[in-house]
């Protein structure tokens, strides 16, 4: 109520003044309110003043001194408002100026100045504080690691916005004095030389007219690691393998110190205890405790040493091996341990042995072919052994095959390997002469497989070639005959529905075979060259279908007419050397009567009846003649008694006439009579093997 009163008077005093212009007036400016004006960013503040004692004056308000806004009271002309003030500044008509969204950089002090011709200047001042609520207020301490006795440890307080009028900081909730070891300092708290008794949470309060904020910091003052400890138990200056024991590794520290295990440059544990359980050989060695500060980087090391003793693992290796061919070496093999094995080789040498590895060196002689010569390896723990037998080379098969490769030779490959112990080396030689590597010759890393390289198969079948292969026991040597390309065996079969045929053949051992030509001869059977054109039959009819490489052995050919007949052969090649074909299989229905058997046949029967008719007529007049000659009169016999006598005989009859005699005459022949003679006679029986009939006559 008094202020609107205020305000009517004033406008009252500034008409009177305008009614007499012409009366003796002083020219007077002056706020309206307090001249300490605090106000929330983002709010509309109006700084008011009034003038008298004169009309129409001339007004300049000034920011930190510098013009911000300049104009005469009434006049038409706009307000002349700095540039980049205009969206925040208003000139109101009064002379009062106005804050539109006051931001915080408006903080400052204002003043008006006010002129009129003759009447002299007047002037008033503000003080415009602009605040802003606290956001986000935060308190980090510097440095990060705060080492006790050293240096110095700064707090700060940071925020997003607002503008502190009064700050109070608190240690553990007990309020913080400037002393000499404390500092508080603008936004900041200053601790000289930290210790110990200096961790604990920090707290800074934060106030003005429209906010209040408080924020916290735990503050860690570091040490150690002090007074470390270090164990083992059981305590023992060794272990042997397979038992368990204990490490423990403690310090004091803040924070407290961590502890690594670290063993052969390895992490084995971070916890203070490491339990070791069913160690082993390779355990053995220093085992180091690190105690660190993680914060501070400080640290504290310490090893101790952990003997294990254990035997080597698994078993004794043992091998031999030729030196120069002449010389067998044997060696064994165990290591590890703790203590190493002692190794030694007693059917051979009782003086010489070794620690986890030893080797033996011997002249090669009959009597160690095919022995068994032992290892004994000697350990604390237990004893072991191992056997090697050492052997000369055993007869092998030369193995051959033939290819041609992309520059079109052709490369045939002897292959000698025969099992023998050591390895057995292989030499070749062709007829007198011995093989090396050039090029046309090359012999593989192993020396168990030569590579023969020509143009022409005709290199190939006209040399005689050898290989030896032999270690110090002894050898085996093989003669390669190398033969053109053949066929040894050509098969077939085909699926139910007889559309499909499968060909099957083999090659001899010593052939050279780079590929095959499948033929075939039958009806409606084409068969084409790679650009399409229609391949030449051969002058017996069999056209080429395929051509496979050297190494196949079988073929499908489909689809078939199961109702045609197809002939089948494969011919081998070497390049472009062709062998003898195959034998000639025949594909199709079931075989029946051909035609030339047919015509057999027909011409057959005529002669068969012809034939069947003489000899019905042969028997014929046979039987007719045994009929008359036995009508022909035959004289009586004299019918005698016979007398029986039953004796044993030999098993052999006639063993009498064995020595060479000859048999006595046939008496019955020779009394008959001719009439007698010409009548089938009775013939000699020869008398059963148990009886013998003898005829009396009386």
């Amino acid at each position: 109520m008094n202020m609107t009163w205020l305000g009517e008077f004033r406008i009252l005093a500034v008409l009177l003044v305008f009614t007499f212009p012409g009366a003796d007036c002083q020219l007077v400016v002056s706020p309206v309110g307090p001249t300490q004006v605090r106000e929330l960013a983002g709010n509309n503040v109006t700084l008011v003043v009034s003038f008298s004692g004169a009309s129409d004056p001339a007004l300049t308000w000034f920011m930190r001194g510098l013009p911000v806004v300049t104009w005469a009271i009434n006049s038409l002309d706009s307000p002349r408002i700095a540039e980049n003030s205009q969206d925040v500044l208003k000139l109101e008509q009064s002379g009062s100026l106005t804050f539109v969204n006051v931001l915080l950089n408006y903080t400052s002090n204002y003043t008006i100045e006010m002129t009129k011709a003759g009447l002299g200047t007047a002037s008033t001042s503000f003080n415009l504080t602009v605040y802003e609520k606290f956001l986000n207020v935060s308190l980090r301490a510097e440095p990060n690691l705060v080492k006790e006795g050293i240096g110095q440890l700064t707090m700060t307080y940071n925020m997003k916005q607002g503008v502190v009028e009064q700050q109070m900081w608190f240690f553990n909730d007990k309020a913080i004095n400037t002393n000499s070891h404390y500092l508080i300092a603008n936004q900041s708290l200053v601790i000289n030389k930290p210790n110990r008794n200096d961790t604990g949470w920090y707290r800074v309060s934060l106030t003005n007219p429209f906010s209040t904020v408080t924020t916290s910091i735990l503050v860690s003052v570091l040490y150690g690691p002090e007074n470390p400890k270090l164990e083992v138990q059981p305590a023992k200056s060794f272990y042997v393998a397979g038992t368990s024991l204990n490490l423990s590794c403690q310090a004091e520290g803040s924070p407290e110190p961590t502890v690594e295990w670290v063993f052969g440059g390895g992490t084995l544990s971070r916890k203070r205890v490491l339990n070791l359980i069913n160690v082993q050989t390779n355990q053995t060695g220093n085992y180091t405790c690190v105690l660190l500060n993680t914060l501070t980087g400080e640290q504290w090391r310490k090893n101790i040493p952990i003997n294990i003793y254990e035997m080597p693992s698994g078993n004794p290796k043992c091998s031999v091996h030729a030196l120069n061919n002449v010389t067998l070496q044997y060696h064994c093999l165990w290591p590890g341990g703790n203590p190493q094995a002692q190794l030694s080789f007693p059917a051979l040498s009782n003086t010489s042995s070794g620690a986890g590895t030893f080797s033996l060196a011997v002249t090669a002689s009959n009597n160690l072919n095919g022995k068994t010569v032992t290892c004994m390896a000697g350990h604390p723990i237990q004893e072991n052994k191992c056997n090697i037998t050492a052997s000369s080379p055993m007869k092998f098969p030369p193995l051959v095959r033939a290819t041609v490769p992309l520059q079109g030779k052709i490369v045939v490959t002897i292959d000698c390997f025969t099992k023998a112990s050591p390895t057995a080396v292989v030499s070749w030689s062709r007829g007198s002469e011995s093989v090396t590597n050039g090029t046309t010759y090359q012999i593989s890393d192993d020396t168990t497989k030569l590579e023969i390289q020509d143009y022409n198969v005709d290199f190939f079948l006209n040399q005689s070639f050898a290989c030896t292969c032999s270690n110090p026991l002894g050898s085996q040597r093989r003669q390669i005959q190398l033969i053109g390309p053949l066929i040894s065996d050509f098969r077939w079969h085909r699926n139910e529905a007889r559309t499909v045929v499968t060909l099957t053949w083999e090659v001899p051992p010593m052939s050279v075979v780079t590929g095959f030509a499948i033929q075939v001869k039958g009806p409606d059977i084409l068969s084409k060259n790679h650009d399409g054109t229609q391949k030449q039959s051969s002058k017996d009819g069999f056209n080429t279908i395929k051509e496979e490489p050297g190494h196949v052995r079988n073929v499908d050919i489909f689809p078939l007419d199961p109702k045609l007949t197809y002939r089948f052969r494969v011919i081998p090649k070497a390049r472009l050397t062709e062998g003898k074909p195959s034998e000639v299989q025949r594909v199709g229905p079931d075989l029946g009567l051909s035609g030339p058997a047919i015509a057999g046949i027909a011409a057959g029967i005529p002669c068969s009846i012809l034939f069947l008719f003489l000899l019905g007529g042969a028997i014929y007049l046979c039987f007719s003649w045994n009929k008359n000659k036995s009508w022909q009169t035959r004289y009586p016999v004299r019918r005698a008694v016979e007398k029986v006598i039953t004796i044993q005989t030999e098993t052999t009859p006639h063993n009498l006439m064995t020595g060479g005699q000859k048999a006595p005459p046939d008496y019955n022949r020779i009394h008959q009579t001719p009439s007698e003679r010409s009548m089938t006679p009775p013939s000699f029986v020869a008398a059963p093997p148990v009886t013998v009939r003898a005829a009396t006559t009386v």
